[in-house]
């Protein structure tokens, strides 16, 4: 009698494999995998997989930038103080960015531009963008003068900041820049007669030298705060963070949950197919109620 009972199934009081003397064959995983029942399943897996390597591509790419844009910013501000007179205008400026400068002449309020969505604090304003003509030659340069509050720009105008005569002017040369780091805005185009430009969103040297009566240098300076100036506008230097980041651990990130979806999936779907095949058919409950 236990030598019989030894072959069922305590639970279901079904012959279990090792009774009956035979046992199911499982499909290989990979046609499981792209069959009826899982097909869906593995579609959107397959998605998430490479959705997630190419997450973590993107930060390795990120972080190739990161490292060249702190190799580019430590060679130049290790360097010492460019004086932008004579051969020091004949330089790759443009290459030169965050190099720190000094260049002295007078200002040309007359084409003064506006930078729009400047922050200081709390406050919300512009910076002035103004021309400098450089003293003992022909070249122009932009200088970033700083802050002002937005209400100074909209209804006061600027005359109020007017630096009149021959000023020295010590800071970081700065790129040009044409669009955002994210979005889509853009500077708009005038219409014919409508004049020049008072406000802009980007410090974008080239269009700016198109409506001005001469030519201006590819990049301009922004201008480094002086102790000995206490007014408008307020003067700062971008706050440069050498560093590289987080992507190289949200790069990790990415590429582990790609080998978590495309490693342990598999494997479940084998599990699930087993425990499906050690279960009695319909059938079989028939045979033995």
């Amino acid at each position: 009698m236990s030598g019989r009972l030894q072959g069922i199934n305590e639970t279901s009081g079904f012959p279990t494999a090792a009774a009956s003397g035979e046992r199911k064959p499982g499909k290989p995983v990979l046609l499981s995998l792209f069959s009826r029942r899982w097909l869906l399943a593995t579609i959107l897996v397959v998605i998430g997989v490479a959705v997630n390597i190419r997450l973590g591509i993107w930060q390795l790419d990120r972080l190739e930038k990161r490292r060249a844009f702190n190799t580019r910013v430590l060679a130049q501000v290790d360097q010492p103080v460019l004086d932008l007179q004579g051969a020091g205008l004949e330089q790759d400026l443009a290459n030169m960015e965050y190099r720190q400068v000094v260049v002295t002449g007078e200002y040309d309020l007359s084409n003064e531009v506006a930078l729009r969505n400047q922050s200081w604090g709390n406050q919300i304003g512009v910076h002035l963008l103004t021309p400098l003509r450089i003293s003992g030659s022909d070249q122009t340069i932009l200088v970033d003068r700083g802050w002002v509050p937005d209400d100074d720009f909209v209804y006061d105008g600027w005359t109020e900041f007017a630096e009149p005569g021959v000023v020295e002017v010590r800071g970081l040369l700065r790129a040009s820049q044409s669009k955002p780091d994210y979005g889509q805005r853009s500077d708009p185009t005038p219409f014919p007669g409508a004049g020049p430009l008072k406000a802009w969103y980007f410090a974008n040297v080239e269009r700016i030298a198109e409506q001005v009566p001469y030519a201006l240098l590819p990049v301009y300076v922004q201008q480094a705060p002086d102790p000995a100036w206490s007014g408008l506008p307020y003067r700062a230097q971008p706050d440069l963070e050498i560093s590289e980041g987080p992507h190289m651990s949200y790069a990790i990130q990415w590429f582990t949950f790609a080998a978590i979806l495309g490693i342990g999936y598999p494997f479940f779907v084998r599990r699930q197919e087993r425990r499906s095949l050690s279960l009695p058919s319909a059938s079989e409950q028939g045979k033995h109620p």
